[in-house]
């Protein structure tokens, strides 16, 4: 079984966690614009913790967006520069998912809405489901205003809306609004929450070299549209 290092600084939360000989590992502290001041410390001490260095790690993990532009760029750099400097393979999580697991952890929810405050009255969003212990993606990953989180569930089924994003309820449309059955929206994104999609990432060879590290900017991948009410599809995985 790997050893893995995780960190994510994609919100106000900096977020560190080890996964070593199946036991984890983790920090997180609350210090919105100290993520760069944080992250390093954390990270010592949290091998420190284990009686690890850094040359006993497998493999690096990271959450690669959607969030803070400030908060990714130094998870990837501070990500980039470990990996460099060892050699290690890398596992880009996306903040959505790890958000999405979290909740099915908390609450063993199986339809799941994960969002994320954007700024600029928008919001990163996007719809998963858990099948037989993996989470799958429904959608793609979305920025748009919440009045455009317009999704087609089935008749009776109910969905947890978890994030930060999740305040904007009153906004989302009618047809959403009737499917949740609860919101949480006080979950961050953490990166013990990202180590168990990484295992299954590392499982399935799905890593990348330091490299090829990218955080996901959603704001500059797209055009800003007005909000339309144009349902997203769920695709069943």
């Amino acid at each position: 079984m790997p050893s893995l290092l995780a960190l994510d600084t994609s919100s106000e939360a900096s977020s560190v966690a080890l996964w070593h000989q199946g036991q984890l590992l983790e920090e997180t502290r609350l210090a919105p614009r100290q993520h760069a001041q944080l992250i390093l410390p954390q990270i010592q001490a949290l091998l420190a913790e284990a009686q690890l260095s850094m040359s006993d790690l497998d493999g690096l993990v990271f959450g690669r967006g959607p969030g803070s532009f400030t908060g990714l760029r130094i998870a990837a750099a501070t990500t980039q520069g470990l990996a460099l400097a060892l050699d290690l393979p890398v596992l880009p999580i996306s903040t959505l998912a790890a958000q999405a697991w979290q909740a099915h952890q908390d609450c063993y929810a199986t339809r799941l809405i994960s969002c994320l405050d954007a700024r600029m009255d928008e919001i990163y969003w996007a719809v998963y489901q858990v099948q037989q212990g993996q989470l799958i993606s429904l959608t793609e990953e979305q920025l748009s205003a919440p009045e455009a989180l317009l999704v087609e569930p089935k008749m009776g089924e109910d969905w947890l809306v978890v994030g930060s994003g999740g305040l904007f309820e009153a906004r989302f449309p009618a047809l959403t609004r009737q499917a949740i059955q609860q919101v949480k929206s006080d979950v961050l994104p953490s990166a013990a929450a990202m180590l168990p999609l990484a295992l299954q990432d590392w499982a399935a060879q799905r890593w990348c070299s330091a490299a090829e590290i990218e955080p996901t900017y959603l704001r500059n991948q797209v055009t800003h549209q007005p909000a339309t009410q144009q349902p997203v599809p769920l695709q069943q995985g």
